[in-house]
C-alpha cells in the first residue's frame, strides 16, 4: 500500500482536470474505496545510524553503498530497485531514514512473517557497512539534514522552511510506523473513520517512542507527533470527524495549498498559499491545466494523523524498536471489530493530540482511556488471526507498556 512518489511527468498522457467538482468527486471515490474489510498492509521507518558512533552524520553515499541494488531511485537514480527478499519494496526519506512498504495482506500473520524476514535482511545490508536501524521514533542524537538532493525534497524544505523548524525536522529526523486499513462498506466509512481518528490519541500515548532530540530527554514523549504536528497545521492538522468522511476529505484536498508542482527541470517549488482548488478552476496559472496524477501526487504532500487514499493510512504511531509494531498494528485491526465500543470510550480524549505527544500515559486521562481500550482490543485478538504465541507477544507486551506507562518519558 505505497503512494505515488517522484513519478516523472513525462510518461503517458494523463486526463487534465479542469472543474472543482471533477477533482472532489475524484478524491470522494478513490480514497473511499469500499468492500469488506480484508487487508491490512504496514510500513516501517527508521533512522538509520553508525553503529560505531550515532552521533555522526550519513552520508547519501554511504547509504548508497549500503542498500545496493535495493536502493530507490531518489538515492541511485540508475537503481534496479530489487524488492527485498519477501517483496517489499525499500524507499529512503530526505535525511537517509529507510522504509519497508510491506506488500499488504489477508492474514496479520503472514504479513507478520514477510516484514521479520525483510526486516532481518535490511539489518544485514547496513551492518555489513556499519550502519544500523534506530530504536526510537526521531534521531536522538543529529541535527537534522537533508541528504537527498530531489525536486520535491528540495520544495518542501523551502516551503517549510518560514514556519519553523520543525518541517526539516519531519523530514530529516522521524521515523513513524504506518498501519493501512481498507475504509470498509460503504455504510461503514464514517465509523471506521471515527474510530481511527478517536483512537489517536490514546494509541499515540500508549505506544509513544521518542523521548529524546539532540542527546537530551526534552520532556515529551512522541517528539515524533509534535514535530509533524507543528510541521505545517494545515497539512498535518487531524481531519474532522463528521458523517460524511469522503465528502469533508475531497474538500479538505483540494483547498490545502500546493507543496509542490511537478516540472521537467529541478525547481518544483510551488506559488504561496496556492491550492489545488485555484489551480483546477484556473485562478491560479501554473503554465498547464492539472491532472489526475498531479492530484495524486497532491495527497501524498498532505501529512494528517489519518490519511485517506484508497485505503485508511494510520499514521499516528510512532515507530517501534525491532518486531514491537506488531503490537500497535495487531490491536489496531482487533478494535476495529469494536468500532461502537471504541467511539464511546475514546470520544472524550479524541482531541487530545498535544496532550499525548507531551504525557502519554501520564496524563491520568488518556492512561484510563488507553487501559480500556488495550482490554477491550486484547479480548477481540482472536479476529486478527494470530497464532497463540504472537498472540501472548501481543498481549505482554502491551501489558507491559501500561504498567509502564507513568514512567514515559
Amino acid at each position: 500500500m505505497t503512494i505515488l512518489r517522484d513519478t516523472p511527468i513525462n510518461g503517458p498522457e494523463f486526463r487534465p482536470l479542469r472543474e472543482r467538482v471533477e477533482a472532489e468527486a475524484y478524491v470522494a471515490s478513490v480514497c473511499f474505496k469500499h468492500g469488506p474489510p480484508r487487508l491490512i498492509g504496514v510500513e516501517l521507518e527508521w533512522t538509520v545510524h553508525y553503529v560505531d558512533d550515532p552521533q555522526r552524520q550519513l552520508t547519501a553515499q554511504v547509504l548508497r553503498e549500503a542498500l545496493g541494488d535495493h536502493a530507490p531511485p531518489t538515492l541511485r537514480a540508475d537503481s534496479p530497485q530489487i524488492s527485498l527478499p519477501g517483496g517489499s519494496p525499500l524507499t529512503a526519506e530526505p535525511g537517509g531514514q529507510v522504509e519497508i512498504s510491506a506488500q499488504p495482506e489477508d492474514s496479520l500473520t503472514d504479513l507478520y512473517a514477510t516484514v521479520t524476514q525483510d526486516t532481518e535482511y535490511l539489518t544485514g545490508l547496513l551492518a555489513a557497512h556499519g550502519l544500523a536501524l534506530g530504536t526510537s521514533a526521531i534521531d536522538p542524537y543529529r541535527t537534522p539534514q537533508r541528504i537527498l538532493g530531489t525536486p520535491r525534497y528540495k520544495a518542501m524544505e523551502k516551503a517549510f522552511a518560514p514556519l519553523g523548524t520543525d518541517g526539516v525536522t519531519m523530514m530529516c529526523s522521524t521515523a513513524g510506523f504506518q498501519v493501512c486499513v481498507d475504509a470498509g462498506e460503504q455504510q461503514d466509512h464514517a465509523a471506521r473513520w471515527t474510530a481511527v481518528h478517536v483512537l489517536g490519541p490514546p494509541l499515540s500515548a500508549l505506544f509513544a517512542n521518542s523521548p529524546q532530540m539532540l542527546g537530551r530527554r526534552t520532556g515529551w514523549v512522541s517528539n515524533r507527533l509534535r514535530t509533524v504536528l507543528g510541521t505545517d497545521p494545515v497539512r498535518t492538522y487531524p481531519s474532522e470527524i463528521t458523517g460524511d468522511p469522503a465528502t469533508n476529505w475531497a474538500r479538505r484536498v483540494l483547498e490545502t495549498p500546493l507543496l509542490c508542482v511537478r516540472r521537467d527541470d529541478e525547481c518544483w517549488d510551488a506559488p504561496p498559499a496556492v491550492t489545488f482548488s485555484d489551480w483546477v478552476t484556473g485562478r491560479a496559472d501554473l503554465g498547464r491545466v492539472p491532472t489526475i496524477a498531479d492530484l495524486e501526487y497532491h495527497i501524498s504532500t498532505l501529512f494528517p494523523p489519518v490519511r485517506a487514499h484508497g485505503y485508511l493510512e494510520v499514521r499516528y504511531i510512532d515507530a517501534q524498536e525491532g518486531d514491537r509494531w506488531l503490537a500497535p498494528a495487531a490491536l489496531l485491526v482487533a478494535l476495529l471489530s469494536k468500532v461502537d465500543e471504541v467511539i464511546d470510550i475514546c470520544m472524550p480524549v479524541a482531541d487530545r493530540w498535544l496532550t499525548a505527544a507531551r504525557d502519554g500515559l501520564r496524563d491520568p486521562e488518556l492512561a484510563r482511556t488507553a487501559a480500556r481500550i488495550a482490554e477491550l482490543g486484547l479480548g477481540a485478538l482472536g479476529v486478527t488471526g494470530l497464532p497463540p504465541h504472537l498472540a501472548q507477544l501481543v498481549t505482554s507486551d502491551i501489558e507491559r507498556r501500561l504498567r509502564d506507562g507513568r514512567n514515559q518519558g
